[in-house]
């Protein structure tokens, strides 16, 4: 197998990906299941996906900035093509960048302060109907009143 890791970067990339953790995303079509990887810090934003050639249809990526603020995302050295959904600390869809480009270094802008933003394959937000207002449940996000 190590072997085949070294041989395969595709394989060893896909290796690289670390422990996950539930979120779901709630709208007008129902409830969608991910299981997304957290990057909490800013190593760990910095790196995101870069240079990985693959992701399950049914994974993202979480990404944690900690407090609210006006983010900016990029494609720099990420070849998959992604959608980038920005998200508010209550939990709710501020934004979609649907079907980013690949490796480029154009900047996504937020628009408004988020505290995070998910990426998932492109399409998918399309695919799933996802629109800015559904909720994003996971233990980042702040629980609504009742």
């Amino acid at each position: 197998m190590l072997l085949a890791l070294i041989l395969d970067p595709a394989v060893a990339q896909d290796a690289r990906s670390g422990p996950t953790e539930p979120l779901s995303i709630v709208g007008r079509e129902g409830r969608h299941v991910f299981a997304v990887e957290v990057m909490r810090t800013d190593a760990e934003r910095s790196r995101g996906l870069m240079y990985r050639r693959s992701m399950a249809p049914d994974h993202g990526m979480l990404f944690d900035f900690q407090a609210s603020a006006p983010v900016a995302m990029w494609m720099k050295n990420t070849y998959l093509p992604l959608d980038m959904v920005f998200i508010r600390a209550d939990g709710t869809i501020a934004k979609i960048a649907a079907d980013t480009e690949p490796l480029s270094t154009k900047v996504i802008p937020s628009s408004e302060p988020v505290l995070s933003v998910l990426e998932l394959n492109a399409g998918t937000a399309a695919r799933l109907r996802l629109h800015a207002g559904d909720r994003v449940e996971h233990s980042l996000f702040e629980k609504p009143a009742r």
